[in-house]
């Protein structure tokens, strides 16, 4: 079992402080949602996790067994284990999505290791099939032209392909629809086991109604500020956030420090 831990985290864009204290577990074998309104540091924790450069971490740390990530960098975080589907992938001309992942698995491989082509080519073509992709995309450019939708499965295409021990997935629902839903939802629990955890950035329970969640926690000001399991995402989707802030005494959504492990509603458990 490896662990990921987020302690106390604190980033900053720009002098402007968007984590405000991040505090989080994940390990293999658990899938985590995380959940909350527009601007609440979602997607900053998720690039601080994978290193992006424009987030400076102000205080805090992130742990991967135990041990310092932040001195890392994008890639090697990447080879430890750790992988990001961005909410907005790029486009790269010039790059097959072949030849992109290619790359990316022999960059994991030992010194003086090679990728065998035939079993590459066995493996992209069965998690093509999986994700119902076309059969042609192994020679387009990288996310050249693809729809919303299409860029989000390639997101999910490359994580099946390089299987890290954590997936960070960024708002993977956004451009999907029904169907593409549940062919993304069913891939990643297909991932689950003793080598994988996930955590899944989310506004909405409807990718969250085909996947397998474990625990849920709902950011607010920079902060988590509530935690428990699925019983939050039907309440937020009945509900929305505002019983939130004011079951918690939050105000403008700016989070103070609050824990909580809810099981049998969603209120219990709750402290100060």
């Amino acid at each position: 079992m490896r662990r990921l831990e987020i302690k106390n985290l604190h980033t900053t864009a720009d002098d402007f402080e968007i984590l405000k204290g991040v505090n989080l577990l994940i390990k293999t074998g658990e899938v985590h949602a995380v959940m909350g309104p527009n601007g609440t540091g979602k997607s900053t924790l998720a690039s601080t996790i994978m290193g992006y450069y424009k987030y400076q971490v102000s205080a805090g740390d992130i742990l991967l067994d135990d041990e310092s990530i932040l001195p890392l960098t994008v890639d090697e975080r990447s080879r430890r284990g750790i992988f990001l589907a961005m909410q907005h992938p790029y486009e790269i001309s010039g790059i097959t999505n072949a030849d992109f992942i290619k790359a990316a698995l022999q960059a994991r491989m030992k010194e003086g290791e090679r990728l065998s082509l035939y079993r590459f080519i066995k493996h992209f073509d069965r998690v093509v099939n999986d994700l119902q992709m076309n059969p042609d995309l192994p020679h387009r450019y990288l996310n050249e032209g693809f729809s919303g939708g299409e860029k989000k499965r390639n997101e999910i295409l490359q994580m099946k392909m390089l299987k890290p021990n954590f997936a960070i997935l960024d708002e993977i629902d956004s451009g999907l629809d029904v169907d593409a839903l549940k062919i993304v939802g069913d891939n990643i629990n297909q991932m689950r086991g003793p080598d994988f955890g996930a955590l899944i950035i989310t506004h909405y329970q409807r990718l969250l109604d085909y996947i397998d969640v474990d625990y849920v926690h709902i950011m607010m000001g920079g902060r988590i500020v509530m935690s428990g399991g699925t019983e939050l995402i039907e309440k937020i989707d009945k509900d929305g956030y505002e019983w939130v802030k004011a079951e918690l005494g939050l105000e403008n959504g700016d989070a103070k420090p609050v824990s909580s492990v809810l099981k049998d509603c969603a209120f219990k458990g709750l402290r100060e």
